[in-house]
């Protein structure tokens, strides 16, 4: 029965006036609308390209993109380019900006409302009166895979849904490697308010390691390197340094590379012909940073320097995700849909803004825009002029164009709902995703009236 009310949802969304819709019927088994087993295949979707290895960009136009995005997006930083300190004032309107009471309710996991009360105890934690009339600015190279949060602590805070899936107190996710300045630090010494490329937020002291200015963007800017294009790669196994043994570092990850000379071809009891010898950031036992040696097998995957800007591979690196659980604010070892499709660009050298709002509205690229009183007609042409590696853009969520199936367009996107209705025009939204999936577009619902595509208010190609 439920394999039947999802197919008479998809034959529902092709009576709401999309002209172009055909669909196949649901593979047996399968409970998402419009897909079948061979959908979830890369393979799939490379063989309906026609130019699946044309380079894009160039690394060379890449940088200018990236150079262009930097001085467009004001949420973007440079962090060569940061002063040198900032003022009492200036740090106090940072650390408001970035820990004020949130305007919506928020509850604990058992239901307890925060009061402002509760509240206090993390507003005292910003150690506004730790600010000194002059603040000098550290850096640092986060060595955790770690997150982001709103206040400078761990408790986790939800909405009046009480979806527990979403913790409204997480920020974002740092990965080793990651470059950051350092501007002010908590009063319990635990957490640092840092300021990465893309976001400023609360970190936890214990996932970063201080160095000087010099020292960490050298590391960033060191060349060879390696990116990271597998979802998740682990080093080897280290017995002398634990902090480096089996160390997951996730996509997009760039590593500078050493030779297996540059390490007399012997370590930590291993040769490392058979792997790739890599440079990672290691926290001293007094916080400080310095940089070590490590080994990642051959039989991970990794690319020295970066991909490739072309379709098959924006196609591969999105389908090295399928199926991974959705992790608001890379929560659950995971990530959301703005670090879905950021960490696939990263591969390529392609920065963005952390959230969908910010990449949404945000100039760079090359954009159609929309508004309410757009017709969904007009959303349509371009829709069927997307290219692969095209971003739609609704409130709140982004999705990534993969090509066309049967006259109509297919998505992967990592997604926590989902909803459409049926033929009998009821709403349907007790089904769930909660992953990185592969759907149809347009059938998509975010409300009862509300469909994917009459939400759309940007669609961005990334070129």
């Amino acid at each position: 029965m439920q394999q039947v009310k999802r197919l008479l949802g998809l034959l529902a969304a092709c009576a709401m006036g999309l002209s172009f819709c055909t669909w196949a019927n649901t593979a047996s088994g399968n409970n998402v609308i419009g897909i079948g087993p061979t959908h979830l295949t890369p393979e799939f979707w490379l063989d309906e390209q026609s130019q699946p290895n044309q380079t894009l960009l160039s690394q060379q136009q890449i940088q200018t993109l990236n150079q262009n995005t930097f001085q467009v997006q004001n949420e973007l930083a440079n962090l060569a380019a940061l002063p040198e300190n900032y003022t009492d004032e200036q740090l106090l309107e940072k650390i408001q900006q970035t820990s004020s009471i949130p305007k919506w309710d928020r509850f604990y996991a058992d239901g307890t409302p925060l009061s402002d009360q509760l509240y206090q105890k993390y507003l005292s934690n910003l150690n506004r009166e730790g600010l000194n009339k002059t603040n000098p600015v550290q850096f640092g190279l986060v060595t955790e895979r770690t997150h982001m949060r709103r206040f400078p602590s761990a408790d986790k805070a939800y909405s009046s849904d009480m979806d527990l899936d979403i913790d409204r107190f997480i920020e974002t996710g740092l990965f080793p490697g990651d470059a950051v300045a350092i501007l002010h630090t908590s009063k319990d010494g635990l957490w640092h308010l840092a300021r990465a490329y893309h976001y400023l937020a609360w970190l936890p002291a214990k996932d970063v390691a201080i160095g000087s200015k010099k020292q960490v963007l050298a590391y960033r800017n060191k060349k060879p390197f390696a990116i990271v294009t597998g979802a998740k790669v682990f080093t080897n196994f280290n017995p002398e340094l634990p902090q480096l043994s089996e160390k997951q570092l996730d996509m997009g990850v760039r590593l500078p590379l050493l030779t297996n000379e540059d390490v007399d071809h012997n370590l930590y009891g291993q040769n490392p012909y058979a792997s790739h010898v890599v440079e990672l950031p290691y926290r001293e036992e007094d916080g400080s940073l310095s940089i070590k040696p490590a080994l990642i097998s051959r039989n991970q995957d990794i690319h020295k320097g970066y991909l490739p800007f072309t379709r098959a591979n924006i196609i591969k690196q999105g389908f090295k995700f399928l199926g991974e659980r959705y992790g608001w604010g890379h929560d659950y070892n995971a990530r959301d849909c703005t670090g879905f499709v950021s960490e696939v660009y990263r591969t390529f050298g392609i920065l963005m803004p952390r959230n969908s709002t910010q990449q949404g509205e945000g100039a760079y690229g090359i954009n159609h825009r929309f508004d309410d009183n757009s017709p969904n007609a007009d959303k349509l042409k371009v829709i069927k002029e997307l290219d692969i590696g095209d971003l739609v853009y609704i409130p709140g969520h982004v999705v990534m164009y993969i090509g066309e199936w049967q006259g109509q367009p297919y998505v992967i996107h990592d997604v926590h709902g989902m909803a459409y209705k049926t033929s009998e025009g009821e709403y349907y939204d007790d089904g769930t995703l909660n992953g990185v999936s592969v759907t149809p577009l347009l059938p998509m619902h975010l409300s009862e009236s509300r469909s994917y595509l009459d939400a759309i208010y940007t669609i961005k190609s990334v070129r």
